[in-house]
Parts: structure tokens; C-alpha cells; sequence
């Protein structure tokens, strides 16, 4: 049986879609239907059922794919294997934001250096980071969207708690009496420091805390959270953080938190590769490293 078909097969199995895998393969969709109907025609047997988006394996098609998709993934390692041995280094392909890749996946996985892995990292939303992880670009990806479908699989990180904070000048008058009491409404004169136009982050809180969007619009936009962070503390106006983010300026005092809620809102990372990625040792060994560090994060 030719090994490229079986490839094929596995690839529109984890993709659940013979687009995706085609993308994946760097294929057009016809040439991946016509190697899957080749096999088929091997094989005596439907492999897929076609449905209005995507296909559905047959219980011939799972089976096939349980016993073929080890092998086949054991055969790219060696490959691999190979190929890294003439320099000794194994390359992992990191996504995610920037301020929490930076901050802490990077310097979590920096040992695994000394233990002949390179690191790539590279940086986006969740959306281009998850679409960069389906098309192959990436091997593992940080995220706060949990990714639907077979193609990719998500390990919950940690919980990132949020925290509405600004220069100690705008909090004199701001006592957490009259926050409880008046809430948004005491806060909706005060400029907003955000990543976003929409402001993403305010929102969400207003969401969550005062049950209402937030009345300000951004008085500074800046698309990185450590860029919000240093204008927040020059006193541009209020902010919400991640608390990892402005701990060290909590402490400092450069910045002190307008708001302390009972339950305060959240944000969920997920860690995220393509299904069945994680037969390949370096991959296997750089999310259980970053699994085990999450512990100490959020």
C-alpha cells in the first residue's frame, strides 16, 4: 500500500475535512478526494462518509486510522530524527500572544535549550495563532479560544485573573466604599489605556464586575499589554491587567488596584497542537514542560 495515501488518509482523519487536510498537505482538494478514493477502491471499503461540512470516518475509517496513524507519525520522527542530528537541535514552533509567550512560556522552556531543543516563537491573536497551528506553521500554541473540531487538541493552562488598576493620583478619591457603592459610574470620567480600539479588556471586566459596558472610549491604544502597562503607570489613565503583568508595579506602587471584586474575572489560556502531534518526543516533552510550569502562574 503506498505510504502517501495512508498519510493522506490520516491527515483528512485528524482534519475531519478534506479542505483542511488539503491546506495541511499542501495539496489541492481534488488531488486529496482522488488519493482517498484510490484507497478506497484498495481497500473494498468506504473509508468517509461525506457530509455538508467536512466527513465523518467509518468505523473501517477510525479502525484504519488507529493502527496506521502511530506508524506513520513514528516514521516522520525518525525522519526528523535524521535530519536534526546533523546539528543535535530539534526546533519547536512556538504561538501566542506576545506579553504572555514572552513572559512566561518562553523563559519556562528555556532550560529545554541546554537539552538540544530551538525555540521559535512567533506572535499573534488567538485566532492567527490557532490558524497558523492547523495550517503547520506551528507546533504548539497559547491561547484563550478552545479550538472545535478533531484537527486540533487543547489542554486547559491556567486562569489568568484580571485586575482594573491605574496611577496612584487617580485613585485618591476612588475608595473602594464608593466603588462598591456607585461602581462604573464614579469611573466613566477617567481616560481608559487599552489594546484595542473595542477595548477588549475593559469590557470584559465591566462585563463581569458592574454587570454594563464601559461609558469611556481609549485615550491610548497601544497593541501590546506591557506597552498598556507603562502608560497606566505615567498615569494615562486606568487599565485592566493580567495580575502577573503589573505584580511587580502593584508592589512598586507604580500602579495600585482601583477595585478588588469578591470574584475577580478570569481568562483561560489553553495550550493547543494538531491531533496526534504529540507522538514526536520534542513536542511531547516542550507541552508537559509548559503544563508543569502553569502550576506556578496564574
Amino acid at each position: 500500500m503506498d505510504l502517501a495515501l495512508l498519510r493522506t488518509f490520516v491527515t483528512v482523519h485528524r482534519a475531519g475535512s478534506f479542505t483542511r487536510a488539503a491546506a495541511l498537505l499542501g495539496l489541492s482538494q481534488p488531488a486529496v478526494t482522488g488519493q482517498i478514493r484510490t484507497l478506497e477502491r484498495q481497500l473494498g471499503r468506504p473509508l468517509f462518509l461525506r457530509r455538508a461540512r467536512g466527513v465523518t470516518p467509518t468505523a473501517i475509517g477510525d479502525e484504519l486510522a488507529h493502527r496506521a496513524a502511530p506508524h506513520l507519525d513514528a516514521l516522520v520522527e525518525i525522519t526528523e530524527t535524521g535530519l536534526d542530528d546533523q546539528s543535535g537541535v530539534r526546533t519547536l514552533h512556538l504561538a501566542g500572544p506576545p506579553e504572555f509567550t514572552s513572559l512566561r512560556a518562553l523563559p519556562a522552556l528555556a532550560p529545554l535549550t541546554a537539552q538540544g531543543l530551538a525555540l521559535r516563537a512567533a506572535f499573534g491573536s488567538s485566532e492567527e495563532t490557532l490558524e497558523g497551528l492547523a495550517a503547520g506553521h506551528h507546533d504548539l500554541a497559547l491561547t484563550t479560544d478552545r479550538p472545535r473540531g478533531g484537527l486540533l487538541t487543547a489542554t486547559a493552562l491556567c486562569d489568568e485573573e484580571h485586575v482594573l488598576v491605574a496611577a496612584p493620583r487617580w485613585a485618591k478619591h476612588l475608595t473602594p466604599e464608593l466603588l462598591a457603592d456607585k461602581g462604573a459610574v464614579v469611573l466613566e470620567n477617567l481616560p481608559v489605556v487599552e489594546v484595542h480600539e473595542s477595548l477588549p479588556l475593559v469590557t470584559r471586566y465591566w462585563a463581569a464586575v458592574f454587570d454594563t459596558p464601559p461609558a469611556s472610549a481609549g485615550t491610548v491604544v497601544a497593541p501590546d499589554l506591557r506597552a498598556v502597562l507603562t502608560a497606566t503607570s505615567a498615569g494615562a489613565g486606568l487599565a485592566v491587567l493580567p495580575r502577573y503583568l503589573c505584580a511587580d508595579a502593584l508592589a512598586r506602587g507604580d500602579v495600585v488596584a482601583l477595585h478588588e471584586p469578591a470574584v475577580p474575572p478570569l481568562r483561560t489560556y489553553f495550550l493547543a497542537v494538531r491531533t496526534g502531534t504529540l507522538a514526536q518526543p520534542h513536542l511531547a516533552r516542550a507541552h508537559e514542560w509548559l503544563l508543569r510550569a502553569a502550576g506556578d502562574w496564574c
